[in-house]
């Protein structure tokens, strides 16, 4: 790990813990506006499933929170950065071929909790306008609200933790003080720490495991949390979750000891046709200020999984799971990037979320069934990571097994809650996981079908085709970029655009072959000298965060290479280089397209005819690379897959 990464998480400051508390902490922090509510539902307020919900909520946070994702999964980062796709890099190095399948089912799982976890925050917290006017339609407040943060986006997360860090430091504060006011007045709420009540709620009362679904609600930021640690640092999340856990469970509880107090009425009954514990718990004079509170806390709720989608796409994209897209970096820190893309889709899944479900109580039933899939495979995924860190079979056996039996159980119940809107974000879950499997599989196959010779077999012709003066000169310096890892290959479709697509003169040849990394932030290069003032070939050597700015990088080898007297650039034409004036620089970049000679088999032709449909709404590779579009050349060729070696042809006089 780089000294800056080693610096990020092991170091912790007062500036690193306030903008812990407003970019990670978001989607768990706001969790008490729903949980308690959506236990309770329209049922009678019960002492026993009031108490066996708390403790379940408790040890929930304990168990999965605290100990899985702040104590074990954090120690999991690639290079400074965590997240289900991070993770799954580090296990690749396992050769586990099938690991591929819980990475791209967790990381779809996780984008799609993306687009429900801002509609039920904001629609949570402004439906409490309703305790002053009880028919407001919430719906455009939450719609606007929702612009308004993805329009934010754009200015960076150093920006907005800078502005949410305060704001959910009173956020946090004030859920401790309406907590510890509630359990002053019933004390022996206290006494749900203890796992029996959890127990006895799920083994005994009939609607427990039914309960074990909405319990689940407390915990569903964790793996956002794990997403988001490239901005903040590990020891700077494990100090502050100290104090953001003493605030939920005093939140918690006090809620509890409320419904206590008011055992055998309805919620319904306490608060009118939206009561909600969250906000009965609040002395009147105070709950005006508590709902502007709530609000700007579940604005703020939705950052979390927005910056841990942006996240997650880079690494997606870097893994071949994911198209190529414009990445912007909106401030000077490393970590910090922004998506225009990713940003507005999700504003628009967020939009269709809200018209679709109207209200938050029914949003609650499409939330935690699309996250509880990622929560597994991240489980699935960290016991490779375990065993490859050489951690004793005697700590990982149990401790990946007591993980499995916990969140299938979660699965268990929130599967009931399908047909009741869970549908929803497992239908975008599988879109996404078509879109990964589709991308990944059609690399694949491209890459099979690639064929690279040796550079050796066409030296030659290529100092003599760069001398022949009976072919007009294509250009002074052209440039092809390559996919050939080895400096001693290139693709055969280059030598053959070269040499037979029109031969292609020039006083010196160019291969450049940009190398993504498996770290974040590395920028080097290489240069092979093949034929002296003829061929080079210039190898990039880039971290996965660092943008691929093509043309200024390869402007700037130049530059080096002129300096030490390892290059002509000077044009070879007779009166410009008299006045030494530089020569010009062509790029060419191949085009693949599915021959009609393919001979495919049918989920062959899916695959590659989606594969070239996405490729079409995904970044041109000029503009992925950062080539000037005036000095680019896009050549197509056929990809041939499974041509038939002999047409059945006869000969007729």
């Amino acid at each position: 790990m780089s000294a800056a990464h080693k610096d990020l998480h092991s170091k912790w400051t007062l500036g690193g813990l306030l903008i812990s508390l407003g970019i990670i902490y978001g989607d768990i922090g706001t969790s008490p506006l729903y949980v308690m509510k959506a236990i309770l539902g329209d049922h009678i307020i019960d002492a026993d499933v009031v108490l066996g919900g708390v403790s379940a909520v408790f040890w929930t946070l304990t168990l999965q929170t605290t100990i899985k994702y702040v104590l074990i999964t954090l120690s999991a980062d690639n290079h400074g950065e965590g997240g289900i796709f991070a993770l799954y890099a580090l296990v690749k190095k396992t050769k586990i071929r099938w690991l591929i399948i819980p990475a791209i089912i967790g990381g779809s799982a996780l984008l799609a909790d993306g687009i429900i976890t801002p509609p039920i925050s904001v629609s949570s917290a402004v439906e409490g306008i309703r305790t002053f006017y009880p028919e407001i339609n919430t719906i455009p407040i939450v719609i606007s609200i929702l612009f308004v943060l993805f329009a934010i986006q754009q200015f960076g997360t150093k920006l907005v933790g800078k502005f949410f860090a305060p704001m959910m430091l009173v956020w946090f504060g004030m859920l401790a003080i309406l907590g510890l006011s509630q359990i002053g007045q019933n004390i022996e709420v206290l006494k749900a720490v203890n796992p029996y009540y959890a127990y006895h709620l799920l083994s005994i009362h009939p609607e427990g495991f039914f309960v074990l679904g909405f319990v689940f609600l407390c915990t569903t930021g964790a793996e956002a949390l794990y997403s988001d640690m490239g901005h903040c640092g590990r020891k700077n999340i494990r100090i502050s979750w100290i104090f953001v856990k003493t605030a939920l469970v005093l939140n918690y509880f006090g809620q509890a000891a409320y419904l206590i107090n008011h055992q055998g009425e309805t919620l319904q009954t306490l608060g009118g046709k939206n009561g909600n514990p969250f906000y009965l718990i609040m002395p009147d004079w105070f709950q005006p200020i508590g709902i502007v509170i709530a609000t700007l806390a579940a604005v703020i709720a939705s950052q979390a999984l927005i910056s841990g989608s942006f996240t997650l796409i880079n690494e997606a994209m870097r893994l071949n799971f994911w198209p190529k897209v414009k990445i912007k970096y909106p401030t000077e820190l490393k970590g910090q990037l922004y998506i225009p893309s990713i940003n507005w889709l999700l504003f628009i899944g967020c939009v269709g979320i809200v018209l679709h479900f109207e209200e938050s109580s029914n949003m609650e039933h499409a939330y935690g069934l699309a996250i509880i899939l990622c929560m597994i495979m991240t489980t699935i995924l960290l016991n490779f990571y375990l065993i490859m860190k050489r951690v004793k079979l005697y700590f990982i056996i149990p401790l990946i097994t007591i993980y499995l039996m916990i969140e299938f159980s979660f699965l268990a119940a929130n599967i009931t809650k399908f047909a009741e809107g869970g549908y929803v974000t497992l239908f975008i879950a599988i879109t996404l996981i078509s879109i990964m499997t589709t991308w990944y599989l059609a690399k694949q196959i491209n890459k099979s079908y690639t064929k690279i010779v040796k550079i050796e077999d066409y030296k030659k012709v290529l100092r003599e085709l760069s001398t022949d003066l009976s072919i007009p000169k294509y250009a002074t310096h052209l440039v092809y970029m390559t996919n050939a890892s080895r400096a001693d290959e290139i693709e055969e479709k280059v030598m053959y655009s070269i040499l037979q697509k029109r031969p292609k003169r020039a006083d010196i040849y160019w291969f450049v072959h940009v190398n993504i990394l498996t770290e974040p932030y590395k920028a080097e290069y290489k240069v092979n000298e093949i034929v002296k003032d003829d061929l080079y070939r210039v190898d990039f050597n880039l971290g996965f965060r660092e943008p691929t700015k093509i043309n200024l990088m390869f402007r700037e080898v130049i530059r080096d290479m002129v300096k030490k007297g390892e290059v002509d650039i000077t044009s070879r034409y007779e009166s410009l280089n008299k006045n030494n004036i530089i020569g010009d620089f062509k790029f060419v970049l191949s085009e693949k397209f599915l021959s009609n000679d393919s001979d495919l088999l049918w989920h062959e032709k899916i695959i590659m005819n989606s594969y070239f449909l996405i490729k079409k709404l995904s970044l041109s590779e000029e503009r992925a690379f950062g080539l000037d579009s005036s000095s680019v050349k896009i050549e197509k060729f056929p990809l041939v897959l499974h041509a038939p070696e002999k047409m059945d042809l006869k000969r007729i006089k």
